[in-house]
């Protein structure tokens, strides 16, 4: 099951990752163009998915996963030790702390989609908390060419 929780994790980033270009580029330069029911539907599919991976996330950290990070290694090594071991720290705090930093993000740019404000204010306001959890989600990704992601796949 810990396998399939990775697969699904890896890949769901993917999902992610488009699902945030979409809505960014859907809301980026249009000005006082309406805020359509496109625009929302975009911002929800985008909160859903990242509510799924974060609960993944979440799961993982709590069990360990494959590789034995996150909360195990908290409690099998100590806070200090996990803090000195750059592999370690990076899935004990670092992945699980910006990746929340990027949820609450995007949870605050899909909720300016709600508010009784100019449109111009909705698109504006959305790209900018999208385009911040962009950013931090790409800085907290394993990737294979970071030290950090050496030995994983793309998937």
């Amino acid at each position: 099951m810990e396998t399939g929780l990775l697969h699904l994790h890896s890949f769901l980033r993917w999902v992610i990752l488009l699902l945030l270009l979409i809505a960014i580029f859907k809301s980026i330069g249009v000005g006082s163009r309406p805020f359509t029911n496109g625009h929302r539907k975009a911002g929800l599919f985008l909160m859903i998915a990242v509510d799924i991976e974060f609960l993944i996330g979440v799961i993982q950290w709590i069990t360990g996963g494959l590789h034995r990070v996150g909360l195990p290694s908290i409690r099998d090594q100590g806070m200090s030790a996990v803090m000195q071991n750059a592999t370690l720290r990076f899935f004990a705090v670092e992945h699980l702390t910006m990746m929340l930093i990027a949820v609450v993000l995007i949870h605050i740019g899909k909720s300016f989609a709600k508010k009784n404000i100019s449109d111009r204010k909705k698109h504006r306001k959305t790209v900018l908390f999208y385009v911040l959890a962009l950013i931090i989600i790409l800085a907290a990704i394993p990737w294979p060419f970071r030290e950090i992601g050496m030995g994983r796949g793309w998937l």
